[in-house]
């Protein structure tokens, strides 16, 4: 499949999507929505890929929203329904990075505002550099976070700091973003991309059927009791015990050599 608005490539088990609108600093219009809803559908069928790394081209990870898409609206005379807007692009794509059973690297370059800070809160862990900024700008222009920002903030650093953030659409440098949590990884701009290749290779070569659900069980742990999350790590621990990544893992244990493991 051919995409326009996005760049992606796999290699070592790693699938790299890149936001490829550098001259509009990769703003989410509804093409660029769309695409990238298709690629992580694709990705979830995809047994070669098993670990992810998503990245903006050229300047800026993703600025948010295109907000030329709701201008032609309304000089068209068209009503401008945000709540529709919302249901139809961005929560399926959001949902769909969620649900991913395959781990999601964020490499962060530049500026992650609005909407495009919702997609780098949306992965599992964020490399960033210097020049990393994440804003939730949504409140500059009169309103509220969406793409998943008030699920996502709150859980990353905190209800207290998320509110603040959210409220005043400040930005965060890199520095802030490592220090209260936004951030797994602050790295140098020329390194980001092979950093973060490279840490996403190596969950790659891992039992990634171990770490989805590993993903899995800590989303549900933010939220469910105890009493939930025991039975669901019994669950889990059950499917992964009759992997064959476990059965490798055991006997490369025995034999005392390194696993190779498949995600089966």
């Amino acid at each position: 499949m051919s995409y326009e608005t996005i760049h992606f490539t796999k290699k070592d088990g790693v699938g790299l999507i890149t936001l490829n609108r550098p001259n509009v600093y990769n703003a989410i219009n509804y093409q660029l929505g769309h695409e990238l809803t298709q690629i992580f559908e694709q990705i979830k069928e995809d047994s070669e890929v098993r670990a992810v790394v998503l990245t903006g081209e050229g300047k800026s990870f993703c600025s948010g929203q295109d907000l030329n898409d709701r201008t032609a609206l309304a000089q068209a005379g068209e009503e401008i329904r945000l709540g529709d807007s919302v249901r139809s692009r961005y929560n399926p794509l959001i949902t769909a990075m969620h649900e991913l059973h395959k781990p999601l690297i964020a490499a962060v370059n530049g500026v992650a505002a609005g909407a495009g800070c919702s997609l780098a809160l949306a992965c599992d862990m964020r490399f960033i550099t210097p020049k990393t900024r994440f804003v939730e700008a949504f409140v500059r222009i009169g309103l509220v976070p969406d793409s998943g920002s008030s699920y996502f903030l709150p859980r990353l650093v905190g209800l207290g700091r998320a509110l603040e953030i959210a409220m005043t659409g400040r930005d965060i440098d890199a520095e802030e973003a490592i220090s209260i949590g936004l951030a797994n990884r602050l790295v140098s701009d020329e390194h980001l991309l092979e950093e973060t290749m490279a840490f996403a290779k190596q969950l790659a070569q891992g039992p990634t059927m171990a770490i989805g659900l590993t993903k899995q069980l800590l989303y549900k742990g933010m939220e469910a009791s105890l009493e939930d999350v025991l039975e669901a790590e019994a669950v889990s621990q059950e499917q992964a015990g009759k992997s064959s990544d476990f059965l490798e893992g055991i006997q490369a244990f025995a034999q005392k050599r390194p696993p190779q493991f498949r995600g089966k």
